[in-house]
């Protein structure tokens, strides 16, 4: 690998800052109680270089929660992998995603709303987006060890339970409860899906 030229660690160092600036915040205060003239003082750079990172509050949202979310799905891919029971092994992934998802409530909520109504062009959108992917492929390479189930169904099924983890955070009914019971409440419908 070519050594980084300064320019691309001067990007990256920006990049960074305004990472944990708006991670640090957002998790401090919520997503909605923090402005991004806020975020680009603590990072130390002006609100235009900011906004060359990310266009919106809801871009800087997506480019936090995204390292998370990447990083529970790792730990759920592994975690599955050792487990053998089809809807044990499913919940294996879930779980880190709704943990990660639901360490601030309101951020996660946000998250999932600009995942489902964001821009797809923009470039934090279209990561998230492919995190979603990752996480029905994941689910549909655990459904496959299934016999009772087609290869063609499994990667239905992921979706729809894909859909059932996503509406099971974002739901209002649910802001209140903890991971358990959000994590309940989807193995539950999961349960119901699986032959």
């Amino acid at each position: 690998m070519p050594p980084t030229g300064r320019r691309e660690r001067n990007k990256q160092e920006k990049l960074d800052r305004i990472t944990a600036a708006a991670r640090d915040l957002f998790a401090e205060r919520g997503v909605d109680e923090v402005t991004t003239q806020e975020i680009a003082d603590q990072a130390d750079v002006g609100a235009g270089t900011l906004f060359l990172y990310a266009k919106s509050k809801g871009e800087l949202l997506l480019l936090v929660q995204n390292s998370g979310y990447a990083d529970a799905l790792v730990e759920g891919r592994s975690a599955a992998e050792r487990i053998p029971d089809v809807l044990d092994a499913v919940m294996a992934i879930v779980r880190p995603v709704v943990e990660c998802n639901r360490k601030q409530v309101d951020n996660g909520r946000t998250y999932l709303r600009e995942i489902v109504f964001g821009d797809p062009e923009e470039p934090h959108h279209r990561d998230a987006l492919m995190l979603t992917v990752q996480t029905e492929e994941a689910i549909a390479d655990v459904l496959r060890r299934d016999e009772q189930i087609r290869a063609g169904d499994a990667a239905t099924l992921a979706h729809i339970i894909s859909a059932v983890m996503f509406l099971s955070m974002a739901a209002t009914i649910n802001r209140a409860n903890p991971v358990d019971a959000v994590v309940q409440e989807i193995r539950d419908q999961v349960r119901v899906l699986l032959p």
